[in-house]
């Protein structure tokens, strides 16, 4: 369960980070970022763009992508963000739990949904990266199984933060 996922413990590598709250919200509060619309920046230097569900899509349409070229089925991110210095789209879907549920076999999904991006995002040669942010609950043994397997399929895992100098942005 800790393999690859150790998760809140270095904040100084991150940033508490609650699941109700939207990405681009939150780098805003941030000291030292500024976002304007899709673009965020870091003491003024632009260093990423966010996106939540359907403006992802947007953004992809402007830079020519039509998603029915590649997939059958619109996926909707609970927020993205692509951080220009590695050229990397990071999926970050945010998992918070209080009892057992559906979320359970969703957090399963991470290595199709993962391809599927990959798959859309090839002709801009964007490197995909699908992140899960979860709170205490997983933490429990039940979860360890789901939690070993997200690793082993190329995926990511954090507790209660968002890793922002592993996703190469400035940490303030």
């Amino acid at each position: 369960m800790i393999t690859g996922g150790v998760g809140g413990a270095n904040t100084r590598t991150g940033l508490l980070f609650e699941g109700r709250t939207d990405l681009a919200t939150f780098l805003a509060a941030q000291p030292g970022y500024r976002v304007a619309g899709v673009d965020v920046f870091y003491r003024d230097e632009l260093v990423a763009h966010v996106f939540k569900k359907h403006a992802f899509y947007r953004y992809l349409a402007a830079k020519g992508v039509d998603w029915r070229r590649h997939l059958s089925k619109q996926l909707f991110p609970d927020n993205c963000i692509y951080v220009i210095v590695n050229n990397t789209l990071f999926i970050i879907e945010c998992k918070y739990q209080r009892v057992a549920g559906s979320v359970d076999e969703k957090l399963q999904t991470c290595d199709y949904k993962r391809k599927r991006y990959k798959r859309l995002l090839a002709e801009l040669n964007y490197e995909v990266e699908y992140v899960y942010i979860l709170n205490d609950w997983f933490r429990q043994d039940c979860y360890r199984d789901t939690l070993d397997y997200i690793i082993a399929v190329g995926c990511h895992y954090y507790f209660n933060y968002i890793p922002l100098q592993r996703l190469g942005l400035p940490v303030p």
